[in-house]
């Protein structure tokens, strides 16, 4: 037989109800809705050029994105080039979109004067792949990647021990070395490297190495045979490191005869470890800085939210786990 409830309880059952009912008519209705963004404009900086490897996985992470939650979205294309995002974004704050998702490689003192711009009109900010802790400290927003000297450290210091690195071992690291908040991660990997006792060979790459990474084929050779003796070669991107091979190959490199490591996967860099070209990467979602900004600036325009912080940083990829992302690498979502 079952419990009748009594008076008492059926009061308190209906009092519970009617509040609990109250409480979700007070949810705006389109966040009941599929499409519940639908009516928030967002400009979205992918960083690269169309059909660059990085790029494209954080387009398409920002492509589904928009399809799950349903703003209008502007995407730009940057070319990895600072100058042009500046001027970019530059734009996007004169157009007023209800928010913005920005690449922070021009870096903090490039950033400030428009995060004050777009704080004064009411523009959301998110930033991906490279912080601008004092442009958020001034003005708020959210940031959605790596943190780049900590992954920096932390890949350098992976590398001394997969290759077995020793004091007075040489190495070269490539990288944007004189970007103040975009080479923090290379130089954390140097610094690294450094206090391990092994010899650096610094080359500071430009913006074009990124859209074309053979167009760094001459100065990478005539590192290679100048320092005959090195050991590791580390990459500052998915562009380059996914290039190896053509690198190796131009100084009459074999598979496996230099240490090769970096940062990012792509299709090309699942093949460069199936073959033995690449001994490790470090993989910092970047599916996750194209969805991630674009669902945060949604909730923050929406429902008043704040916005998110999201250390994308995910561990390291080497010949024994690589397998394991291959398919999505290939599809361009990891």
């Amino acid at each position: 037989m079952g419990i009748v409830p009594t008076l008492f309880q059926r009061l308190f059952i209906a009092t519970c109800t009617t509040a609990l009912l109250g409480a979700v008519s007070t949810i705006p209705a389109q966040a009941l809705d599929g499409k519940w963004c639908k009516d928030v404009h967002i400009r979205f900086f992918v960083g690269g050029a169309e059909g660059d490897a990085f790029g494209t996985i954080v387009y398409n992470g920002a492509k589904l994105a928009e399809a799950d939650l349903g703003p209008k979205v502007d995407y730009v294309f940057s070319r990895w080039e600072v100058e042009l995002m500046t001027q970019q974004l530059r734009e996007a704050v004169a157009v007023k979109p209800d928010g913005i998702a920005m690449m922070g490689h021009p870096g903090d003192a490039a950033i400030m004067p428009l995060a004050e711009q777009a704080a004064k009109s009411g523009i959301k900010m998110m930033y991906q792949n490279v912080p601008v802790p004092e442009v958020m400290a001034a003005f708020g927003g959210g940031y959605v990647g790596a943190q780049q000297q900590q992954q920096g450290r932390a890949l350098g210091a992976e590398a001394i021990k997969l290759a077995g690195l020793k004091t007075g071992d040489k190495a070269i690291m490539i990288g944007p070395f004189d970007n103040e908040n975009r080479g923090a991660r290379e130089r954390g990997t140097v610094a690294t490297l450094k206090e391990a006792g092994i010899q650096v060979i610094q080359i500071t790459d430009t913006s074009e190495w990124a859209s074309d990474p053979n167009l760094a084929i001459p100065v990478i050779t005539a590192a290679l045979l100048n320092n005959a003796d090195v050991k590791a070669v580390g990459y500052p991107g998915g562009q380059m490191l996914g290039n190896v091979p053509t690198y190796m190959q131009a100084a009459n490199k074999k598979p496996g005869e230099i240490f090769n490591f970096g940062f990012d996967t792509s299709p090309q860099i699942v093949e460069a470890f199936k073959d033995g070209w690449v001994q490790l990467t470090a993989d910092q979602q970047p599916f996750l800085q194209g969805y991630l900004p674009i669902l945060s600036l949604c909730q923050q325009v929406v429902l008043g939210l704040a916005p998110m912080n999201v250390d994308t940083g995910a561990g390291f990829v080497t010949p024994k786990n690589y397998e394991m992302v291959a398919k999505l690498a290939q599809q361009s979502l990891r």
